[in-house]
Parts: structure tokens; sequence; C-alpha cells
């Protein structure tokens, strides 16, 4: 065939599902300038192979549409993703404990252990928290913030010490400093009933600076791409300024370094001000500007304050004031007026009968159909509010929170409640606008197997039966609802969410059957091959060279440089040399010493920023006593003299490695 019309991919050998129901499963798929552009059989498309086609066999592996997450909080999550240790997973709060002391021993002031939600005690085999004695003994000096959902904080003392909290602190409105006898804080936070003292709280800890910020980004686009997720709804955030919060996410799209699809809403940022803040944003925007990288997907999930009922489950439902009609009628009518789509954080039915009495009202003088509004959450949404929501032509967008909460949510509401909380099976009958996400990274883990665990088994994370089986999904449901579901949701019906001619190009490869592993193992499945737009986003094992290289995490006492992300429950993972490299380091060179983020990828003089990382300058590479002690090898180092400190290992001559990183045309396995 012609090289100009060849196709630049071609996938075979392997178990396809498209989730296309003209073509269920197909022998092949070929991928031309980022799309599809052949789902059929082998015969018919490995002929069309030129010299310049990656052919890559699947080995029998189960191939999928690329995961789409249909609510994460994903650019806040990348600026901060490098500074925190991930409970994500773990078992075992002994486990949990001890990364935490390690890390501790290894973070420089005036930094923190930050441990920022994605975990639940019930995960836990011992099925409770650490206690603050615990905690300030594995960290005596380095300042620990824990967040566990939306409902506490624990801080050691030098936490305290570091965020100013002493007897003579008052307590925030809608929360609450713990305090002992003589009212000196305990280091227990608690939200009654917000989490606005918890985000505060958090947000007195220092940054990292941009380039760092950059690297974080990366780092964490990669973990969810290493778990099939190749598209993302990010639904903003509290403490998620715009456009200052944008500018990182801006420049990687800007540069092509993204390797998860953005569709980004604008979240409210000042109390009383909202109707404000969505004039000047759709004045100064359009919707769906961008590309299909990165682009407007409308207002939210904050659309007003006065709106905003936290779920957290331990405490009584919140009741919405008086000023909630009025104030949210102002901001639905401008969006309304340029025709912006909208998502509100709503928990519970109360809220939404509320919020549906508003948009009825404007819809009587403007049709707010084909608008591709949303409630997010909808734990608690009655049948009548779902005929409310369809009639008006929206939809509901669901996320594991209970997976997480469930246990909180039987204690206060009992069972039979939770039997259908939220109610996904019932929308699904109703033909009600529904898909699922994840809601990390504070509240839940960014795991989208989690969810799809929840979905198909009804259980939590830490074990419970909350869902029946009648309300529960079979697995290619579930996995519609993370694919071609969520479409509609950024309004890219038809572009995305299949593995089907014309449709972009994003796909993953699972290191096991998701239709035939036990229900109990979906939550550990990973990708081994994710592809996005045509381009090779992540791969492990055998497709691991078909992958870019990524730098280290930085800074060099990351978190991310030495537990990785989310945790695989049976046992922490090593993965590449990068993270073999980081475990020499840390034992070899002293981690307060070296300073290899700055040679990898800084671009301001090292030490110029010395004193934010609470240490002088280092040299720009491994110590020679850390390179003789790194069986592996050490990767290159970009940007530095010394490029090939340690040759790679030997592979044998069958490995794509030794074949130059999968020649055009080779078969990759």
């Amino acid at each position: 065939m012609a090289a100009d019309t060849a196709p630049d991919m071609i996938l075979h050998n392997g178990r396809i599902t498209t989730l296309d129901r003209a073509n269920p499963r197909p022998e092949a798929v070929a991928i031309t300038a980022g799309r599809f552009t052949a789902v059929g059989a082998a015969r018919d498309i490995l002929p069309t192979a030129g010299a310049g086609t990656r052919v890559i066999d699947l080995a029998g592996r189960r191939l999928i549409p690329g995961l789409f997450d249909n609510h994460l909080h994903l650019i806040r999550g990348g600026l901060n993703y490098n500074m925190e240790l991930r409970w994500d997973g773990v078992r075992s709060l002994a486990d949990a404990m001890a990364m935490l002391k390690r890390q501790a021993a290894t973070t420089p002031p005036p930094q923190w252990v930050r441990i920022v939600g994605g975990f639940t005690e019930h995960q836990f085999v011992e099925k409770r928290l650490p206690t603050l004695d615990e905690i300030n003994a594995a960290a005596p000096e380095t300042p620990v913030f824990i967040l566990h959902l939306y409902d506490r904080a624990l801080l050691n003392a030098a936490a305290l010490r570091a965020v100013g909290y002493d007897k003579d602190t008052p307590n925030p409105p809608g929360g609450e400093i713990q305090r002992g006898p003589d009212g000196t804080p305990t280091g227990l936070l608690l939200a009654r009933p917000n989490a606005t003292i918890l985000y505060a709280t958090l947000a007195r800890g220092p940054k990292l600076p941009f380039d760092y910020q950059l690297n974080s980004t990366r780092h964490f686009l990669r973990d969810l791409n290493r778990l099939g997720v190749t598209s993302a709804i990010d639904a903003g955030g509290g403490n998620q300024n715009y456009p200052e919060d944008y500018q990182v996410i801006q420049k990687l799209a800007a540069d092509g370094q993204l390797t998860v699809r953005i569709a980004y809403n604008l979240f409210t940022q000042k109390p009383k001000q909202e109707k404000e803040d969505f004039l000047r944003w759709t004045a100064e925007n359009t919707y769906r500007q961008g590309d299909d990288y990165f682009r407007l997907n409308g207002a939210g999930e904050m659309l007003v304050y006065s709106a905003a009922d936290f779920e957290d489950f331990r405490v009584e439902r919140p009741e919405m004031p008086p000023a909630m009609e009025p104030e949210l009628e102002q901001v639905v009518r401008v969006l309304v007026q340029n025709r912006w789509p909208w998502r509100l954080h709503a928990t519970y039915d109360q809220t939404i009968a509320r919020a549906l009495d508003v948009f009825e009202k404007v819809d009587a003088e403007t049709p707010i159909g084909g608008l591709h509004w949303i409630f997010d959450h909808a734990e608690t949404v009655s049948e009548r509010s779902l005929e409310r929501i369809a009639r008006l032509g929206g939809g509901v967008a669901v996320q594991h929170r209970m997976a997480y909460q469930g246990e909180y949510f039987v204690e206060r509401y009992g069972a039979r409640a939770a039997e259908a909380t939220p109610p996904v099976a019932k929308m699904l009958e109703m033909g009600v606008k529904v898909s699922a996400g994840t809601d990390a990274t504070r509240v839940a883990s960014y795991n989208p197997w989690v969810a799809l665990s929840w979905l198909t088994t009804g259980r939590t994370v830490g074990g419970t039966r909350i869902t029946p089986e009648r309300n529960t999904l079979d697995r290619e449901t579930a996995l519609r609802m993370l694919t071609e579901k969520v479409a509609w949701f950024s309004n890219e019906e038809g572009r995305k969410g299949q593995v089907a001619e014309g449709q972009l190009a994003d796909l993953a490869v699972l290191d096991r059957d998701y239709f035939d592993v036990p229900g109990d193992e979906i939550q550990d499945i990973t990708s081994v091959l994710t592809v996005v737009g045509g381009r090779v986003v992540h791969g492990t094992g055998g497709y691991a060279p078909l992958a870019p290289e990524l730098p280290p995490a930085m800074p060099d006492w990351s978190p991310v440089r030495r537990f990785g992300g989310y945790q695989d429950r049976r046992g922490p993972e090593k993965r590449g040399a990068f993270a073999r490299l980081a475990a020499c380091c840390a034992t070899a060179c002293g981690v307060h010493g070296h300073g290899h983020a700055r040679a990898w990828g800084a671009a301001t003089p090292a030490g110029q920023d010395a004193g934010f990382w609470g240490r002088s300058a280092a040299p720009a590479g491994p110590s020679e006593s850390c390179r003789a002690r790194c069986p592996a090898g050490i990767p290159r180092w970009p940007g530095s003299a010394r490029r090939r400190s340690a040759p790679s290992p030997r592979l044998p001559p069958s490995s794509p490695t030794a074949a130059g990183r999968c020649r055009p045309g080779r078969s990759v396995s």
C-alpha cells in the first residue's frame, strides 16, 4: 500500500471490545492520523501495513476504549500530585503508617507530608484511622496533614505549629478545631458541616514552583494512563483559581504534552459574587473553545455557594439557605443566555428538587433543553426528580463516593436506604442521561476500576455489600458508563468512547480480562498499553519501549519517587528504572543532599530555590556511590553532562528494546 494511505498503527490478535453494537468483536483495528480508520477482520487490515506502520500484537489481551472519567479534579490534582503520599489502595494501616514514617524521614523542612484523600479507614484491615499519638510518633518534627474524605483532617504537632493553630485560634464557620481540656488544639479538624476548614488549612502549606508543577501534572497524567484513563472532565474545585491555576495545564496543552484529553468546567470562586464571575467568564471565553485535547466544557460544579450540600454522611444533611434559589437563578440565567452548559454539585434530593424549581422557572422563558446540563453526585435523588431532569433534557453524573463512604451512609440512614444510593440502575431504566466517574482526588481515589468494581459488585472498598444484585450493573453496561456515555456530558457524542471508524483513537490494553476476572479483582486491573489519539502514552512489560520516557518526579524527595501513585493492594510496586533509581538514591546519596530533580528539568538555577526546599544547592547528578550501587543502571539525565552514567541492562535479542524500540513495521507483543 502506498505510504500516504497506510495506517500509522495496527493492533491485532487480542480480544477487542468496541462497545459498537454493530461491530462488537473485531479481530484488528487500524489507526491513521489519530483516529480509528479500520475495525474488522485481521485478514483485511494486516495487509494494509506499510513500512511506517507500527504493528502491535496484543497476545490475546483485552482491548477496550480508553476510560473517560466524568468528574475528576485533574488540574488541581496535577499541581499537587508530586507532594502527596497516596494511601489509595493500601489495605493495612500498619503499611500506611510505615509509608508515612519513611516519607517523613526524607521530607526536608519546610515541606509537609500530605495524604490528601483517596482512602477510607474501612479499606484497612484494622478498620480504623491512625491516632494522633501514632502520627506524632511516626513524624515528630515533619508537619503531617492527613485528609480523610470530607469529614476530617489529622495534623501532628509540627503541622499545628506550621499553620499557627493554638488555643486562641477561633473555630471558622462550618468547621471545628478539636481541643484538649486547656483549649489547646489536639490536631483533629472536623467539617461541621462543610470542608472549608480542611481546604483552608491545606492551602497554608508550601506550593511547588511552576516547573515542578509541570512535572507533577505529567506524572499524574501518566498514572491515570497506567489505569487506562484517556479522557476526563475537570470539575473545577475549591482553591482552583481561574486563570492562575490553569497556566500549567495550558502550557502542557500548548506543548503537546497532554496524555489525557480534558474538558474543563469553571468553578465559581467568590461567595456572593458568583454572578460577576460568570458574567466575566462568559464575556471572555467561548463555550467549547480549544481542541480535542483541552476544551472549555461550561460552568460548575459550583455555581453558587448557597447550593453546596457537602456529602459528609457522618453528620446530618445540611439545609440550604433561603438565598439559594434567587442566587442560583441569577447565575443560570447568565449561562442560558450565553448557551453555556452547567453542572451543579448536589448530594441530596432536597437540594436537587429546589434547584429544579429554578431550572423549570428559567426553562419556561428560555428553553434549556440541548444544553447538556447536569447534576453531579445525586446520591439520594428521587424518582420524581429524575423524571423532572429527563423532561428538562438534563443528566446525572454519578461517582463512586459510596464505595468510600457507604458504611457511614448505612450507619446514619440504614442499609435499606443504601440499596439504591445513587439509583444508577433506575436512571438507566428511565432513560436518564447518566455516566460514571470518581470525584478524585480528595474525596475518593482516581482509580476508575474501583468505580467499575462498585458498579458491578455493589461493594465498598472495605468489602461491605451495600447494593443488592438487582441494583448492580452487568460489566458491559458499567464499562459504557465510563466510556461512551460520558461523551454526552462533554458534548462529544460519536467522537469518542467506542472503538469505531472515525472516532478518536483512544484505547487501553488490560493486564487481565475485565470480563473474566472475579468481581473482587476488577479494582486491581491496570493497563499494559494506553494509546491516546494513536499515540502510545503508557506501556509496561514488552510495550514499555513504545511509551515516551518521563522525567523523574520533582522534587527528589517526592513521595511519587518512592511509592508511585495508586498502590497495588497486593504490595508496593517498583515501576521501572526511575523507581529503582529513587530507591537507590534514597539510601546511598542522602535525599537532602543531592539535586537530581534540578539536573533533569528545572529551568531556574538550583541555588535560587534552595531556601524553598530547605537545603543548599547540590550537584546536578548522582553521586559516585549512587552510580556504583544501582544494579539496574541509571537512565539518561536530560540537560546533564552525565548522560549515560551506566549502561542500560542487557536484554535478549528478541525483546522490543533490543530490537530498537519497535522499528516501523515490526510486531510487538
